[in-house]
């Protein structure tokens, strides 16, 4: 006889499918299991937390080393001979990987809160293998070719440690739940306890890491420099080709209080602007003279430099995604462009009325004028009917020969050496701004300090705060809009935030053990009266799915168990390990195969009572199959 009986009242669990689905392509109810993960499955998550971190690092070395952006692309192109914006495939791929091992380490803390085994599906498996291996790729490269660029880090931390600490920890403070649980929830052990020292002892970095930031920004309001001026390092280049004139009059509208430009001299004597070594990326030389594309910029006469175009380029590469902001006839312009000598350029500015900073490059030994460069420089500045004061020279070299002119030495040096030499002007690369001595210093002393280059306005703030006094950009258009630094706060301000960041973390952590404490001893009082009771005022809830199946109570449902299976129920009920590997065996079986298994009367009420042992999470997430197993027992006891 075929009786009709409902096997267990099944609870929508759409959130739990969603995360299980997505992780371990395990949709199913039957295809979820609640046992501990595998050690291999746990590596795996090692390995994703361990890529996550890296890529976290990763992203935030890319975040703050779009200052020097275009430095890395000169890089690049000084090895490939191909001059194309390398940053975007880069930041690309490092968004996505980022973006991807985020959601799959989300989905499996979840997996980990709701008490869900770990089982990463092997396509995710190769994803997270690939976008580590690149990343790692990734990172070997730029230190091949921009080692130097790793020191960003030390130097964004002066703008970014407040707001990181706190981001840390948030992130520390709401793992407490997770270790909380483990540690609580399961039998002593020493991993456990080495977990929760681990812990601690990040939790306490955490709280007193603020004693180790040197953030300029932490001062007091009437302690600010006035506004740093902002000079156009080879005028504008982002808006127009580097080291042209119009690059120089969209510096001047964009606010620039001085132009800097880099020096070089052609064989006849008359001093040009270009960066480079050759003409190549800069000009058309590849298609007027190309036999000759590859020779140093200083052998050729400027005749020959003149009749370069030094527009097109940019037109063409469009180096900084800027060509579609211009019109019809700034392109007109711009494509007309021709090589920029000293003079026109010292003109320029003379005109305007601010001061110039030049970057001599030496001529080559063999170069006809490698004696008289000098001589040259000084009659293209005399001709020009600039003010031989505002015009800056470096480096620091031919003192005695290159008089009435500012000199300015561009190396680190003491404040004994600076005097030694009589110099009064210093112009640095940022990151030399975090070794003694401080521009502070250099000021007390009466030396000017020019910074390059800063291109992004949390480096202008950190500059400004720091009371540089002026800095070189290549994007005076986007200082231009910094009126103030980006954060400033005193010191009892920020000592406030910090002590109070702390507590509040402090208080969170420990209600959360307690609460765990007092979840976990609330379930060790449970009896199976509750449990049941529980089901029953479960099942009447309007938010479950009542799933009815036929289920045959018959000698037929006793045959479903194995004689394996059958033989494992002998147990020694004071063995709690026995009893709990016995409770999980029927349970993974009752939820699998879906049938009322009819159990030996010692083992009905033995079965399910709640033990140490055993998670909390069992019975609660599965009493309706535990109601119907003793219901489906009382009617063949």
């Amino acid at each position: 006889m075929v009786k009709h009986q409902p096997l267990q009242v099944y609870e929508k669990q759409v959130f739990v499918s969603f995360v299980t689905g997505i992780y371990g392509c395990r949709w199913k109810r039957y295809q979820r299991s609640q046992d501990d993960s595998s050690r291999w499955e746990c590596t795996w998550f090692i390995i994703l937390c361990s890529s996550f971190l890296l890529l976290l690092f990763w992203a935030y070395f890319w975040s703050v080393a779009q200052n020097d952006f275009n430095e890395f692309n000169l890089s690049v192109y000084n090895r490939s001979g191909v001059w194309k914006d390398e940053t975007i495939p880069l930041l690309a791929s490092t968004t996505v990987g980022f973006s991807y091992i985020t959601f799959l380490l989300i989905l499996a803390l979840f997996h980990i809160s709701l008490g869900q085994q770990l089982n990463l599906y092997w396509v995710h498996k190769i994803g997270v293998s690939a976008t580590l291996l690149t990343t790692i790729s990734g990172v070997i490269t730029v230190d091949d070719i921009w080692r130097d660029e790793w020191d960003i880090l030390f130097v964004s931390l002066q703008a970014t440690a407040p707001f990181l600490h706190i981001g840390a920890l948030a992130t520390v403070t709401a793992v407490s739940w997770l270790i909380a649980g483990y540690v609580i929830r399961r039998e002593r052990s020493n991993f456990q306890i080495m977990v929760l020292l681990v812990y601690a002892l990040v939790l306490v970095a955490l709280y007193l890491v603020p004693l180790t930031f040197n953030c300029p920004c932490i001062m007091d309001r009437h302690r600010l420099k006035p506004r740093p001026d902002i000079i156009g390092r080879r005028g504008a280049p982002m808006l127009a080709p580097e080291h042209t004139v119009v690059s120089f009059n969209r510096a001047l509208q964009h606010g620039a209080s001085s132009l800097e430009a880099d020096v070089a001299i052609s064989v006849d004597g008359v001093p040009f602007l270009m960066r480079d070594r050759t003409l190549r990326r800069t000009t058309d030389v590849s298609k007027i003279f190309p036999a000759r594309q590859l020779d140093d910029a200083s052998l050729f006469n400027w005749t020959e430099i003149r009749s370069l175009n030094a527009g097109q380029w940019f037109l063409k590469s469009d180096p900084y995604w800027t060509v579609e902001t211009l019109t019809a006839r700034e392109r007109s312009r711009i494509g007309n462009q021709t090589v920029c000598s000293l003079t026109e350029m010292l003109r320029l500015a003379s005109r305007a009325n601010i001061s110039a900073l030049l970057n001599i490059r030496k001529p080559l030994p063999e170069h006809p004028r490698s004696r008289n460069w000098f001589m040259d420089t000084l009659w293209a500045v005399q001709k020009s009917g600039i003010s031989q004061k505002r015009v800056t020279w470096t480096p620091d070299t031919d003192r005695g020969r290159v008089r009435g002119l500012q000199q300015a030495a561009n190396e680190k040096l003491s404040v004994e050496e600076i005097r030694q030499r009589g110099i009064t002007s210093l112009t640095l690369h940022y990151m030399l701004t975090c070794i003694f001595p401080s521009p502070r210093e250099y000021l007390a002393n009466n030396v000017s300090v020019t910074v390059y280059p800063v291109n992004e306005p949390w480096l202008y703030s950190i500059l400004w705060c720091s009371g540089v006094p002026s800095v070189s950009s290549d994007a005076p258009q986007v200082l231009r809009k910094v009126p103030y630094p980006i954060w400033l706060m005193s010191q009892n301000a920020y000592n406030f935030i910090w002590i109070s960041s702390d507590l509040l973390s402090l208080i969170i952590v420990i209600g959360i053990f307690c609460f765990q404490k007092w979840k976990m001893s609330g379930m060790q009082n449970y009896n199976p009266e509750q449990i049941m009771l529980s089901a029953v005022s479960h099942r009447t809830s309007r938010d479950v799915n009542i799933m009815k199946e036929k289920l045959i109570l018959s000698g037929a449902a006793l045959s479903a168990f194995t004689p394996a299976n059958k033989n494992s129920l002998a147990c020694n009920w004071t063995d709690e390990a026995c009893v709990y590997k016995i409770q999980v065996e029927i349970l993974q079986y009752v939820l699998k195969r879906q049938v009322c298994p009819i159990l030996p009367n010692t083992l009905r009420l033995q079965f399910w009572v709640p033990r140490r042992g055993l998670p909390y999470h069992i019975f609660q997430e599965n009493s309706g199959v535990i109601l119907n197993v003793l219901e489906c027992n009382s009617k063949h006891g």
